[in-house]
C-alpha cells in the first residue's frame, strides 16, 4: 500500500466513524429509522440517569427520611404525566386493565426506586451502589434463561460480563465496602432494587402492546407515591413540606423533569424498539456519567482504576451492541387508551 491508499483508507475510516455517530446528532434524528431513534433515546438514559444520582445523593441530605423524597417525586412526575394524557381525552383503564399497572407500580417504584432511594440513606457510597446497580443487565441475562425462547449471542453475553468487570474496576476501592457491616442494610435493599427493576423490565417489555406504556407510567408513579407517602407519614419521620429544605426542592426539580419525565419516555422508546439486553447497558454508563459528573462539579479525582474500567466497560458495551446490530426491531402497533 502507498502513502496516497494508506492516507485514503484513514480518511474513509474517520468518514465512517463520524457516519455512525451521525446517529447521536440531535439536529437530525428525526430523519432517521426508528432503531437510530431508539439508540439516540438509550443514549439519553445513560446520560441523564447517570446524572441522577448526585441528584439523589444531595436530596437525601436534607430530608430525614429518603420514601419521603421518592414519594414527592413520583407524585409530582406522575401528575404530569396523568395530566398529559387526560388533556389528550386518553381513556383511563378498566378492570383488568390495572393488573399490568398496579404490578409495575409495585415493582417498578414502590420496590426498586423506593429501596434504591432509601439505601443512599444507610450511607452506602455512590461507587458501592453503581456496582450493585451494574448488577441489572446480568439478571436480565439470568431470568431470561428461564423464560426466554430465544437464546442470547454470545457476543452479547461477553459484552454484558466486560461491562460489569469494567463497573468493579472503576470503583475497585469500594469493592471491600460489601465488608462493612453498617452498609449490610443498604447493600440488601440495593440488590433486591437490581431484582425487581429486571422483572419489571420484562414485564413492560411483554405487556407494552396491551396499554399505552406512557399513560401507565404516570398512574404508576401516582400510585406508588401515595403508598410511599402514606407510609413515611405512618412511620412518623416525614417532615413538613414547608421545611423541606431548597437543595432537596432542587433535587426534586431536577429528578422530576430528567429523571422521571425525559428519560423515562427515552427508556420505554428504546425499550420497545430495542432488544431488552442491549437496552439494559445503561446500567453500565450511568456509574461513568456520575464518575464524571463529579469530576466536573465536585472536582472529585480521576484515578487509573476509572480509566481503564471505563476502557472496559465501554468494550463491553461495543460488543452488546455489535451483537444485536443485525437484530430487527420487534413491531409495535400503536397502543390505544391504556
Amino acid at each position: 500500500m502507498n502513502l496516497f491508499d494508506f492516507h485514503k483508507s484513514i480518511v474513509q475510516s474517520s468518514a465512517d466513524s463520524l457516519k455512525k455517530l451521525a446517529v447521536f446528532n440531535p439536529l437530525t434524528i428525526h430523519k432517521k429509522g426508528t432503531r437510530a431513534k431508539a439508540l439516540f433515546a438509550l443514549a439519553l438514559v445513560c446520560v441523564l440517569w447517570g446524572t441522577t444520582w448526585i441528584a439523589s445523593k444531595e436530596g437525601v441530605k436534607h430530608i430525614p427520611d429518603a420514601l419521603q423524597m421518592a414519594a414527592i417525586r413520583q407524585l409530582l412526575g406522575g401528575l404530569c404525566y396523568v395530566a398529559f394524557f387526560l388533556y389528550k381525552k386518553a381513556a383511563l383503564p378498566k378492570g383488568k386493565e390495572w393488573i399490568p399497572i398496579l404490578v409495575l407500580s409495585f415493582l417498578n417504584f414502590m420496590i426498586s426506586n423506593g429501596l434504591s432511594t432509601l439505601a443512599l440513606q444507610y450511607e452506602i457510597s455512590a461507587g458501592l451502589g453503581a456496582i450493585i446497580g451494574a448488577i441489572f443487565p446480568l439478571w436480565i441475562v439470568v431470568i431470561g434463561l428461564f423464560i426466554s425462547k430465544e437464546k442470547m449471542p454470545l457476543k452479547a453475553l461477553i459484552g454484558l460480563l466486560l461491562g460489569f468487570g469494567g463497573v468493579c474496576i472503576i470503583f475497585y476501592d469500594h469493592i471491600s465496602d460489601f465488608l462493612v457491616p453498617r452498609f449490610q442494610l443498604g447493600i440488601l435493599f440495593s440488590v433486591i432494587a437490581t431484582w425487581t427493576w429486571a422483572f419489571a423490565t420484562l414485564y413492560t417489555k411483554k405487556q407494552a402492546l396491551n396499554f399505552n406504556p406512557y399513560f401507565s407510567l404516570g398512574l404508576q408513579m401516582i400510585i406508588s407515591g401515595i403508598v410511599l407517602y402514606s407510609f413515611s407519614a405512618a412511620s412518623g419521620k416525614a417532615v413538613p413540606i414547608t421545611s423541606i429544605a431548597w437543595q432537596s426542592w432542587a433535587s426534586i426539580a431536577y429528578l422530576v423533569i430528567f429523571g422521571s419525565l425525559l428519560a423515562f419516555i427515552c427508556y420505554l422508546y428504546a425499550l420497545q424498539n430495542l432488544p431488552t439486553e442491549q437496552v439494559s447497558i445503561y446500567a453500565y454508563i450511568n456509574p461513568m456519567v456520575a464518575v464524571l459528573s463529579g469530576w466536573l462539579i465536585f472536582g472529585e479525582k480521576v484515578t487509573i482504576f476509572i480509566t481503564i474500567g471505563g476502557l472496559v466497560t465501554l468494550l463491553g458495551v461495543y460488543l452488546v451492541n455489535k451483537a444485536f446490530k443485525a437484530v430487527p426491531p420487534p413491531e409495535q402497533p400503536e397502543a390505544e387508551g391504556i
